[in-house]
């Protein structure tokens, strides 16, 4: 382990962590509540930070962040379309935002991730073009009810990911596949969404306070093994014109463009194909496999740091908007894997933000080992570790954990990357 230079990131920067309601809350209704993960295992208490989010923001402040991505489950606040939200469910949120203010942690809330209230789903999910106007109703008076307490809004998380596992790849519940028709309209209805709920929040300015709102895209690399495989090449080519360049469009082309303040990045890294097998640990390749080929994989995919550069750049170029890494983080049990894997991300964002390209803020996911949906418990992406064998679920500050609490907390927040 060998100290390389300190890389300064500008005053102001965010240095936060991320979370998902139903990975960790726990004491939920909504599609995954039922779900059986692959483990075999549920979400039905999760992390209990439900009722422990007071002591989780003590971990945050631990960590020395001063940024907290969560999301508010629309499913505790509506009981039914159109009705006033639960003010019980809407005081537990306040006082979470209230706690993270008073421990000086910006909050960014996500309006949207990965599920829905039951009477949502009992319509037709995001199918129906029903659900849009249904949500921009939630939200806005969500983000009436939240005032001030709240300046950055993501109104959707990886809408790529929740349309595909949803309607092309069985992963998520109701687990459909190969539902074409079905993705493009669960994009067009959640576009039509974000672009009404966006104007809202923009429209709320007041005096010294500008309010940033924009969606999270997971942008994944998708490439052939071998260079000169057409076979290799076709699947590559249909998974980004699909999952990246569609979705993109439906969200940014055009006047869509300037209801977007800024724009999200969700990356983890790349899939190669070989065939149409992808050559990833989380679509079923064997270690054996992506070792004998000598890809460098988490327990998820193929770590890639090079390729946040490239897409930053891109980003850039295209849309001139200021961008938040709003997940970034390696699923492993090895945490010098963790702890090269951040130190290599970062030395790349370092060097793209040199070059001109406006990154506000880094947020890891995660802060608790969770739910990760599909796969159950088994991935461990917590910079705090969750012992799910104990029924009082016990937290421990891992390795990773310390080091990036020295990033956080690193004197002009200079973070000291090692490799």
């Amino acid at each position: 382990m060998n100290q390389i230079d300190a890389l300064k990131f500008p005053d102001g920067f965010l240095w936060g962590i991320a979370t998902a309601p139903t990975q960790v809350e726990g004491h939920i209704s909504n599609e995954w509540t039922d779900f059986v993960a692959q483990d075999g295992s549920n979400c039905r208490v999760a992390c209990d930070h439900y009722h422990r989010y007071a002591e989780d923001v003590q971990w945050l402040t631990e960590l020395g962040v001063n940024a907290y991505r969560m999301g508010i489950e629309w499913s505790r606040l509506q009981s039914g379309p159109y009705t006033a939200l639960n003010g019980q469910e809407l005081e537990r949120y306040i006082d979470l935002l209230d706690r993270l203010k008073s421990s000086g942690i910006e909050p960014m809330v996500v309006l949207h991730h990965f599920s829905n209230p039951p009477w949502i789903n009992s319509a037709g999910g995001w199918v129906n073009p029903a659900a849009a106007p249904m949500f921009v109703d939630y939200a806005t008076k969500l983000v009436s009810a939240l005032g001030d307490r709240v300046r950055l809004w993501n109104t959707f998380n990886e809408p790529d990911t929740y349309a595909s596992l949803v309607y092309l790849l069985g992963g998520f519940p109701p687990c459909h596949k190969w539902r074409l028709w079905s993705f493009r309209k669960v994009i067009a209805h959640m576009a039509e969404a974000h672009v009404q709920v966006s104007r809202f929040i923009q429209q709320r300015r007041t005096v010294g306070v500008s309010p940033e709102v924009g969606i999270a895209k997971n942008w994944t690399f998708f490439n052939p093994l071998r260079c000169f495989s057409p076979w290799d090449h076709l699947p590559a080519a249909l998974c980004h014109q699909v999952f990246n360049h569609y979705v993109l469009n439906a969200f940014l082309d055009g006047p869509r463009r300037a209801a977007s303040t800024f724009l999200g990045l969700n990356y983890y890294g790349q899939v190669r194909f070989k065939g149409f097998q992808p050559l990833v640990p989380g679509s079923g390749a064997s270690r054996q496999q992506l070792d004998h080929l000598g890809l460098v994989c988490d327990d998820m995919v193929e770590r890639y740091p090079a390729g946040l550069g490239t897409i930053l750049r891109k980003f850039h170029r295209r849309y001139r908007l200021p961008v938040y890494i709003t997940e970034h983080g390696a699923a492993s049990q090895d945490a010098d894997f963790r702890i090269r894997d951040l130190s290599l991300h970062l030395r790349v964002l370092h060097d793209a933000m040199n070059e001109g390209v406006a990154v506000r803020g880094f947020f890891y996911w995660t802060l608790l080992d969770c739910f990760e949906w599909q796969f159950g418990y088994t991935k461990k992406f917590g910079l705090v570790t969750v012992d799910f064998n104990d029924p009082a679920l016990p937290r421990k500050m891992t390795r990773v954990g310390e080091f990036y609490r020295g990033i956080c907390a690193a004197p002009h927040r200079e973070a000291i990357a090692r490799s």
